[in-house]
Order: C-alpha cells, then structure tokens, then sequence
C-alpha cells in the first residue's frame, strides 16, 4: 500500500486516510489502488467490524486529479477519472467522515458509504459539469437512490457546490459534527457498528444495498432465503451471549427464551 492511504486498526475499527493533503486528496491512480487496497485489507481481517473513511489535512477528497487527467489520453480523460472509488462492495459497514471540501469523485466516495458524516464547515458538491464532464464514479446512479431525483439534478445538472446544513436537509449526510469532533462521533457509530454480530450486519447491508434493484415480491424471497443461512446455529449462539455479556436487559430476555 502506498503512503497515499493511511490505514490505522483501532480495536475494531479500520480508519483509511486519504493522504495527499498538499494536493487536497484529489484521486489519482496510485490513491485510488492504494484505497481500493486499504479496503480490501479490512475487509478481510476478522477483527475489524467497521470501516472509517476520511481525508488527511483540510480536505476530504477534492475529486479527480486533474494533472492526472491533462496527461492521460482522450478515453481515460472522459471516461475513468473516477472510476475505482466506489466503497459499497465491502461487507462491513462504512462510515465516511467528512471533514472537508469533497467534491466530485470525493463525494462519489462517500455516496458509496453507508453512513456520512461532516463537519459543519465542509462543502460537498458533484461539479463536473462545470468543466464539461460529468460524475463518472457513480454519482449519477448513486445520488437518486439516496436523495431523490430533483435533488440529484439539482447536484449533477448545475453542478454548485453545498454546504453542511443543505447537505443534512437533502438527506445526502446523516450527522453534521463540529471539526474537532468529527472523528469522534464517527468512531462513537463505528463502536456501536461493531458490537453487532458480524453475519448479521454483512446480510442486513446486502439485503438492503440489493433492495433497490428488484421488485418487492423478489426482495422479500431473498430476504426470507438469506436470512435463514445467514450463520449456524453456534454462530447465532455467539451472537447473543456476546450481547448478554454487554447488556443484562439481553441476559434477562435470553434467559428467560431459555427457561
């Protein structure tokens, strides 16, 4: 992994830092590999339950680097500034912090997150339109399913920038945290995330992720089939001690299930 991605384990949480702050974590190809890589890193290890994403410096993610750009052909100019961003194939919950400007694939990051943070002072925006391009990480197909289609128009299709506050009225962040405690309360939900059985959360996540692209008789038939081999019996069995040992409202109900 390249030092363009910090990845620190805190018990079980994975924070992936976006680290080019001399050039506001704008993606080239090396930050994209490296964050795809950081990913795919806490995917797989057993002990990490929840996944933080944020951006080193006063940026969350400036978008695509246009450097990068300038100097690659046609077809990956127009094409694939932004492609290999997206976060939401990872089984674990994501939470993105957003601790500064993200802007065009930043934002794109974060739309593929399952929950987002941002401090009061950042702005979000899918801008490409300005310069004569458009999302190309998922913005267009994103941004819909999670702020309805007058506000995604409204991002993409005038392309200005949003602060905090509107960013939490269009339904685009689910908390809005003064900087200095960003972190903190991104972490206080990633704790929370993580005491919740592991089989549990990667089923809720994509039951819920497939829930948008299929019809409701489909999504129900899915959701019955996997949640009945979602884990075995001692893994179910694990799952409610661990919650009776953290909580004796769950030992009391349990017990009495078992008496």
């Amino acid at each position: 992994m390249s030092d363009t991605v910090m990845l620190e384990k805190r018990e079980a949480v994975a924070i992936i830092t976006l680290n080019r702050p001399d050039r506001a974590n704008t993606l080239n190809r090396e930050l994209k590999e490296a964050l795809q890589a950081a990913a795919l890193d806490a995917s797989n290890d057993t002990a990490i339950r929840a996944v933080i994403v944020t951006g080193a410096g006063r940026h969350f993610c400036g978008g695509a680097d246009l450097r990068e750009i300038t100097a690659a052909t046609p077809q990956f100019a127009t094409a694939a500034p932004s492609a290999g961003i997206a976060l939401d194939w990872v089984p674990k919950p994501v939470i993105a912090a957003i601790n500064g400007a993200a802007m065009g694939g930043g934002l794109e990051i974060a739309l593929s997150c399952d929950f987002r943070f941002i401090a009061t002072t950042a702005k979000v925006g899918l801008t490409e339109i300005r310069f004569g391009a458009l999302p190309a990480g998922g913005g267009t197909a994103r941004a819909p399913r999670l702020i309805g289609l007058a506000n995604s128009k409204r991002l993409i299709m005038i392309g200005e920038p949003v602060d905090a506050a509107e960013a939490l009225r269009m339904g685009l962040v689910d908390e809005v945290c003064e900087p200095d405690h960003l972190l903190a309360q991104a972490l206080e939900m990633a704790k929370k995330l993580s005491e919740r059985a592991p089989f549990a959360m990667r089923t809720a996540k994509m039951l819920l992720n497939a829930s948008l692209e299929v019809g409701l008789d489909t999504a129900l038939a899915f959701e019955k089939a996997m949640i009945a081999k979602m884990a075995t019996p001692e893994e179910m069995q694990a799952a409610r001690d661990e919650a009776a040992a953290r909580s004796t409202t769950y030992a009391n109900i349990f017990s009495k299930e078992g008496s």
